[in-house]
């Protein structure tokens, strides 16, 4: 038989912090560039008015 090892749940719990993370970074980046396009287009908007 093999012995397979388990990662402990403290490594566990690290790695999915990261990846949490990682992923929340990821669309708030995302957010924040929709938004400041959208930003844009309104003041653009605003000056030709």
């Amino acid at each position: 038989m093999k012995n397979h090892k388990t990662p402990s749940a403290s490594k566990l719990i690290a790695r999915f912090e990261n990846q949490l993370l990682d992923i929340l970074l990821e669309d708030f980046r995302n957010f924040r560039a929709k938004n400041s396009k959208q930003r844009v287009t309104t003041q653009q908007t605003l000056s030709v008015a």
